[in-house]
């Protein structure tokens, strides 16, 4: 009697365990989430009633994009262990048009119209699968990792630059503690313990925040309990062409990086991903996208914080994904559960960000290892666009003086790795043509 395989992405676990992984997987990408509509909103001139708005908007339209894209529909959804939430590459432009005279309606018409471009372009932009072979993915991948650490280092530092504590030793010490946790938790635990050691650790890490008088719960109660996410809160969209686009080249971008959230998690899932499959990934983030305005949110991304979790849990079932999904669509709803995360000491989610995201650059090195350097381009094709996409971590003004494009396309790090590597992979290593089956005579 033969069984047929159930690929990893498709297994199920107990309700419990689910919902506690999903839980892990709001917390690594909670601080991330929250950062772009704080930003956008006060460029906007909002107040901080309306932020929290755009901050509980957020939460709600990524937990549904979370689901589309985890669980997926017919023709939209990679059906992968992918979180989606608000893109930190729009947030420049979005924070440029939000200060001008069209404010928030300007923003979301521009939002609206470009991923609708965006959705159209989805399968023709999913053909480019072809050219990201291992020594493409491993370095994009690597380049993901590296280009969150600054990251994880912001979150261990105290998270605000401006704060009096930012940097100090006790932010630090707090980080030091919460990634001491991790490691000790995976040493000496078992299965189940190790799978849980980022949420464990964040809940040791912020019980040792309060009694040290380092994390303040005492607003949690405050504000309102239920809330329910209304449509259009600042006004129908107004469409502007020169706000369009500038948000279609950072449509592109987002392709660009979800395409490589696609291909990184599916290497470490160890599963296919073709191009059918990335299309249905972009057209549910094109189509999440489009909608986000219509809640008040922002364009929809792959989070590549999450995809470390999956690669050092070695939890790779999207239904854990799916759980998580769902946590931030109640978190949308129930703002009071948004503030009892939210008064986490972000220093302890720097400190579990160490870990994942290093793990995530070396599922790349691992990739990479497995590349044939001999007598080719392939060992100049890695280093090449590593250092291209390590440029905006070591030098952010690096393209000021570029026009505005170049900004865009290579600001970020993961972005910059991936179209350099797919551009001399093509150069160096160029697709050699089928050839078709001699005929039996």
């Amino acid at each position: 009697m033969t069984h047929s395989r159930i690929s990893p992405e498709d297994k199920r676990y107990p309700a419990g365990k689910t919902f506690a992984w999903g839980l892990q997987h709001v917390l690594t990408m909670y601080g991330g989430i929250i950062a772009p509509p704080l930003i956008i909103g006060s460029a906007a001139g909002l107040s901080a009633a309306q932020i929290g708005m755009l901050v509980t908007a957020a939460l709600f339209v990524s937990g549904c994009a979370t689901l589309l894209q985890s669980l997926g529909m017919p023709g939209f959804g990679s059906r992968l262990p992918l979180v989606q939430g608000v893109s930190f590459a729009s947030v420049a432009t979005l924070t440029g048009i939000a200060s001008g005279d069209g404010g928030l309606p300007m923003v979301f018409g521009a939002v609206i119209a470009s991923a609708l471009i965006g959705l159209l372009i989805a399968p023709y932009f999913a053909q480019i699968i072809r050219f990201f072979p291992p020594v493409v993915t491993g370095t994009v991948i690597t380049a993901i990792g590296l280009s969150l650490m600054p990251v994880a280092a912001r979150w261990a530092m105290g998270g605000n630059a401006h704060a009096a504590d930012w940097g100090a030793p006790g932010n630090i010490g707090l980080a030091a503690l919460t990634l001491a946790a991790i490691l000790l938790l995976n040493k000496v635990g078992n299965a189940s313990l190790k799978r849980l050691s980022v949420l464990l650790a964040i809940v040791i890490g912020t019980l040792f925040a309060v009694m040290s008088g380092r994390a303040d719960f005492s607003g949690v109660l405050q504000g309102d309990y239920l809330a329910l996410p209304g449509l259009f809160s600042f006004g129908l969209p107004t469409f502007d062409l020169a706000a369009i686009l500038s948000m279609l080249l950072i449509v592109l971008v987002l392709l660009t990086e979800t395409t490589a959230g696609l291909i990184a998690i599916g290497e470490i899932v160890e599963t296919e991903v073709d191009s059918k499959r990335i299309a249905r990934g972009l057209r549910a983030d094109m189509l999440t996208s489009a909608l986000a305005p219509l809640f008040n949110s922002f364009p929809q991304s792959a989070f590549a914080q999450n995809i470390g979790l999956v690669a050092m849990t070695g939890i790779r079932s999207r239904f854990v994904v799916a759980a998580g999904g769902a946590i931030l669509i109640v978190l949308g709803l129930l703002p009071v559960m948004g503030r009892i995360v939210a008064s986490i000491p972000v220093p302890v989610l720097g400190g579990a960000g160490v870990v994942l995201f290093g793990t995530v650059a070396a599922s790349g090195i691992r990739t990479l290892a497995k590349v044939d350097y001999k007598e080719n381009m392939n060992l100049v094709i890695v280093a090449t666009s590593l250092a291209f996409g390590m440029i905006p971590l070591v030098m952010p003004g690096f393209y000021d003086q570029f026009p505005g494009w170049v900004q865009t396309l290579f600001h970020s790090g993961i972005s910059a790795a991936c179209l350099v590597s797919v551009s001399l992979n093509a150069l160096f290593n160029p697709l050699k043509p089928k050839v078709a089956a001699a005929r039996q005579p």
